[in-house]
């Protein structure tokens, strides 16, 4: 089954590895790439989306978005994890094309309104473009098929805060409009994405399979690599951004439940992603009186793990 998609993306070191996967898995039809602030400024973003296309052979509309939070102060990118230039620093080739002459957002919203109840959003850094599609026109809440969150955490934890995941924490505002906009919504966080490991043997595999895209690939994951060991002590990088174009095409391999979603605006736990099951009674129902999503909570990570060396290999 085709799945036609909007990647949303801040690329981004493990973003350039599920960019890699939607340019190439034979299930996916990817309509375009939007771009946002995140794991580079949006500058950056647009850039290395751009040149992963062509070093691919492919010709992808590319559309440039958010530049900042939607009310928040933004944080600088995190350089001490993919380097300034997003890709682990390493030598990168000029870029030939340029971008969609249309903003994320009406180019989202376009795509939702020429092909109603086909194509899946698919959103892997912080949300700012997804809500500024939905303020451009509310009614894609009903056009969209899917919206795929990588984002959030519903046990693990933060890893940005104690309680927050970075994209959540950068644009927690998107985040909590996003999440609880009443579309057909499914998050996967930290909770299955530190599952995954994508090991050196994995990335062997996939340089050598992925031509000039490979070299850019393999570059840039010895410096994710080098920030996992020591961040968790793990040898190899969890592919967070593979994961959600995981559950799209393997969903067999993931736990979910249904329930109720938000994000914390403000204070010390912003950022946080509060989950309450559907049917749990609480104290207060406000806990319950958003629509109901989907997140994920379990997946055989190994099994993720090697679909990804699979697919790029």
């Amino acid at each position: 089954m085709s799945h036609p998609i909007i990647f949303d993306t801040d690329p981004g070191v493990d973003d350039a590895q599920a960019i890699a996967i939607a340019l190439r898995h034979p299930d996916i039809e990817l309509l375009g790439l939007t771009t946002t602030y995140g794991n580079v400024d949006v500058k950056t973003a647009t850039h290395n989306a751009l040149l992963l296309s062509e070093l691919a052979g492919r010709e992808v509309p590319v559309a440039q978005g958010a530049a900042a939070p939607l009310l928040k102060e933004r944080h600088p990118p995190p350089v001490h994890i993919h380097g300034a230039n997003g890709l682990g620093d390493i030598e990168l080739p000029p870029v030939k094309g340029t971008a969609d002459s249309r903003s994320a957002a009406q180019f989202i919203v376009d795509t939702l309104n020429a092909r109603p109840g086909e194509v899946t959003l698919v959103t892997v850094g912080p949300v700012g473009n997804l809500a500024a599609a939905l303020q451009l026109d509310p009614g894609i809440t009903s056009k969209v098929k899917r919206v795929v969150v990588m984002g959030g955490s519903i046990r693990e934890g933060g890893n940005v805060t104690p309680v927050a995941e970075a994209n959540m924490f950068n644009d927690p505002d998107a985040a909590a409009r996003v999440l609880t906009a009443g579309w057909p919504l499914t998050l996967v966080g930290l909770d299955v994405t530190h599952r995954c490991v994508l090991t050196g043997e994995h990335m062997a595999r996939i340089e050598a399979g992925q031509g000039a895209l490979g070299k850019v690939l393999a570059g840039s994951y010895g410096f994710y690599r080098d920030f996992y060991r020591e961040f968790l002590g793990i040898d190899g990088c969890c592919p967070h951004d593979s994961c959600a174009l995981a559950w799209l095409l393997r969903s067999e391999l993931f736990t979910t439940q249904r329930g109720h979603l938000n994000v914390v605006t403000a204070g010390e736990a912003v950022g946080q992603t509060i989950f309450a099951p559907e049917g749990r009674d609480f104290i207060e129902t406000r806990w319950s009186r958003t629509p109901l999503v989907e997140v994920c909570l379990g997946v055989d990570g190994e099994a993720l793990s090697d679909w990804i060396a699979d697919t790029l290999a």
